[in-house]
């Protein structure tokens, strides 16, 4: 933002206005998903602003997954979704998890959020989201002896707990938090025997899905997530 930049006696800065008009416009569909997002020329007509503060305002929107910026072309509208608006965190929880304590605060807030996604499943699965479960399960337990298989099978199982709700808030978060965490999970050392392990407690999981019981449920998540964790800090000292 330029220095001394105005502003009104709200407090509220040139390019803040510029911000949250435009805001409004992307996400009450005056500006359509897809469409090019006027030129900076126009931005600085319009508002009665100066460049920086139009470019700077273009940068801002863009952060929060608002905008798409394309090299030599004006920047595209992008109408907010789920994944954009849980992509435009990222760069935060980046910052966080380079901290000592980091990834595990994230992690806490997996266990968190899929402990009540286990008894949620325990309730209300139906009988769709039991075959998908099962069939996660089943192509889990196949991969246990190829590590790189069945790290993509442990993910598409936990995807598959993340989707009974129907929510689709929920399956973003599970792909950032693989996002988030994969820089540690990619150089963890893996074996078949504890691929075998958390095979396992996966099956644990389902099964006390299966038996509709959410205490049981919770506890078999917790324990799996737990014993994950505990074999991450066993590989990384600081984190």
């Amino acid at each position: 933002m330029e220095q001394g930049t105005p502003r009104n006696r709200s407090g509220e800065s040139a390019v803040d206005r510029v911000v949250a008009a435009f805001q409004e416009k992307i996400v009450s569909g005056d500006l359509a998903n897809g469409s090019s997002f006027p030129a900076e020329r126009s931005i600085v007509d319009s508002m009665g602003v100066s460049r920086p503060v139009a470019r700077e305002a273009i940068k801002i929107l863009a952060g929060r997954g608002l905008l798409e910026i394309m090299p030599r072309h004006r920047p595209i509208v992008r109408s907010p979704d789920a994944e954009s608006i849980i992509g435009a965190l990222s760069g935060l929880v980046g910052h966080l998890i380079g901290r000592s304590g980091g990834t595990r605060q994230i992690f806490e807030i997996r266990i968190f959020v899929e402990a009540g996604l286990a008894r949620q499943a325990a309730t209300s699965a139906t009988r769709d989201d039991i075959t998908r479960l099962r069939t996660a399960l089943e192509a889990n337990g196949q991969a246990t002896a190829d590590s790189a298989k069945f790290y993509a099978t442990d993910q598409e199982f936990h995807a598959a707990l993340y989707s009974i709700s129907g929510n689709p808030i929920f399956p973003a978060i599970h792909q950032a938090f693989n996002d988030w965490l994969a820089p540690k999970w990619d150089m963890m050392p893996r074996l078949p025997d504890r691929n075998l392990k958390n095979y396992k407690a996966h099956k644990a999981i389902v099964e006390a899905i299966l038996d509709r019981d959410p205490d049981k449920a919770e506890a078999a998540l917790r324990t799996h997530l737990d014993d994950a964790w505990q074999q991450v800090s066993n590989v990384f000292a600081d984190i």
